[in-house]
């Protein structure tokens, strides 16, 4: 144990970041190198209540309260020290989704998470009116439909907030957002760094008729940007936090972020003509922007980073789900031939052997869509396998051709940026399940969208560290130092990573390949149609 550490956190130099994502809360303690020293975890689960994905306000705060109790007690145990003070807090959560508040502060109704597809009409008008692709779950779309739909609830709203939101005003009493989580909130003027106002203006005029005794710009947080302060920890908010007592009051809060934002942070990816995409059960590419879009697309979604920059974001539902379903099945024929395969080995040798096929994968086809898939307009999904009798039908072209699939839809909104767009990409950095298997995921990866593709060691720390970092920034900045200054010298310098460029053959072959899944799209359908 080191003497200094101990030190260190009785004299509050460290930071705590905690996120809210949707399967786990997660608390992360870094010291004054900015490195993880402690943690602690909590799982959860959302419920489906009256037709609604959600999460309870005593299961979020049950959550919160035992991820830090954890971290703490891990805090005791490594360096001897009790937690009484920090040097700065930031929370993060899943972005978007629908919580409301009346004026006494008490919620209106349960949480409406990202998860819920139930603003199809309040999307599709709201994009229209604004000329702006407005997703089905941000935050205006359910507040919208909520309006249409003549909730009971509406006229008596005083605060409209997302989780991280929530979590930061009951621990801060402030009303405040980072832009990058309040983007998911009401579309961003990235000149003013704050909601814009024309379209403010043109969503009072649209629901002037029902009369409400609000205005839109009344109920919405004030928007701040990475490193400015968003508040203290109240006395109440030590208590809530901490149901031991020993946390004091008084520790600076940095602005609240949502779970992309963060992504970015953890992945050094913030910074103009850079990404980042993760790659798992679901598949989303984040792109930060030079200069806007020339127009709106549907499969498009348009937020910022933590510090204001437009990021364009391509998001496919299938991932990985039925490719790892097919290795599942080989794992079952290997234990019929009495044999025991390690899964990181069964992994590494079906993945490596994609690289042996053909650069198109020989023909072959198939659809990962477990479900339905809105970058091709699909409803439901059915995962799909199909040759015709030309096809060179071997393993390494049927796994070459599942990680292809894997990739298909994202890859459709990736090529309305980088081609349609002319978006300039100098590398994007890879995270997820999709890259464990090393050098593969990113090959292919870099194959299908023709730029440098890099893993980095620290890719696996997540979210809550990426907002623990925000925290530190906001304390730690010296004057007038960038955040992605401040990422570059502070916290990833000299951190191991690998890069792979583009192969001219993988580029060349996922373009046939291409070709071919855009036009069995049909074949799919049927099979949605038919396969009941």
């Amino acid at each position: 144990m080191s003497l200094d550490m101990k030190e260190a956190i009785k004299n509050g130099k460290t930071v705590l970041g905690i996120e809210l994502g949707s399967t786990r809360i997660k608390a992360v303690l870094i010291g004054e190198d900015n490195t993880p020293i402690a943690s602690g975890s909590h799982d959860w689960e959302n419920s489906y209540l009256n037709n609604i994905w959600t999460y309870s306000l005593e299961d979020i705060w049950k959550g919160i309260q035992d991820s830090y109790r954890k971290m703490a007690a891990d805090v005791k145990e490594r360096y001897g020290a009790a937690l009484q003070t920090i040097g700065a807090i930031g929370f993060s959560g899943m972005m978007h989704g629908y919580m409301v508040f009346d004026q006494a502060g008490n919620q209106l109704v349960p949480f409406r998470t990202w998860r819920n597809n139930i603003t199809e009409q309040a999307s599709a008008e709201l994009s229209e009116l604004f000329n702006f692709h407005i997703p089905q779950r941000w935050s205006i779309a359910h507040l919208y439909q909520a309006i249409l739909n003549r909730e009971a609830h509406i006229a008596d709203i005083h605060f409209l907030t997302t989780l991280a939101g929530y979590i930061h005003w009951k621990l801060t009493g402030q009303k405040n957002l980072g832009v990058g989580e309040a983007s998911g909130v009401f579309p961003i003027d990235i000149h003013t760094g704050s909601f814009n106002e024309v379209m403010i203006n043109q969503f009072n005029e649209r629901i002037a008729a029902k009369e409400l005794p609000w205005k839109l710009e009344d109920i919405l947080p004030q928007v701040l940007v990475a490193g400015e302060r968003a508040g203290v920890l109240t006395e109440e908010g030590a208590k809530l936090l901490d149901v031991t007592g020993e946390l004091q009051a008084g520790i600076p809060f940095c602005p609240a972020e949502g779970d992309a934002g963060t992504g970015m942070v953890a992945t050094n990816s913030i910074a103009k003509r850079t990404g980042n995409v993760s790659a798992g059960t679901s598949v989303f590419a984040m792109v930060v922007l030079e200069k806007e879009l020339s127009k709106a697309y549907d499969e498009i979604d348009l937020v910022t980073t933590p510090t204001g920059n437009l990021v364009a974001m391509a998001h496919s539902n299938n991932c990985s789900s039925d490719l790892n379903a097919w290795v599942g099945l080989f794992d079952e024929f290997a234990q019929a031939m009495g044999l025991h395969v390690d899964a990181n080995k069964l992994y590494g040798t079906l993945y490596n052997l994609a690289l042996q096929g053909d650069p198109d994968g020989g023909g072959l086809l198939a659809y990962g869509y477990l479900s339905g898939e809105h970058m091709t307009h699909f409803e439901e999904g059915r995962p799909l396998f199909v040759r015709s009798s030309e096809s060179r039908f071997n393993l390494a072209n049927f796994m070459r051709v599942h990680l292809f699939t894997a990739l298909g839809a994202l890859k459709i909104g990736m090529d309305i940026l980088l081609k349609q767009e002319e978006v300039k990409l100098d590398q994007i950095l890879g995270h997820g399940g999709l890259f464990k298997t090393e050098g593969v995921g990113q090959k292919i990866m870099a194959g299908a969208l023709n730029v440098p593709v890099s893993v980095m060691e620290t890719a696996g720390e997540g979210g809550a560290w990426g907002i623990a970092l925000l925290a530190s920034y906001m304390v730690n900045k010296a004057e007038n130092e960038t955040l992605e200054d401040f990422l570059n010298e502070n916290v990833f310098a000299g951190k191991a990573g690998s890069q792979v460029s583009p192969d001219p053959k993988d580029v060349e072959g996922f373009e046939v390949f291409m070709k071919r899944y855009k036009t069995g799209l049909s074949i799919e359908r049927a099979a949605v149609e038919y396969l009941k």
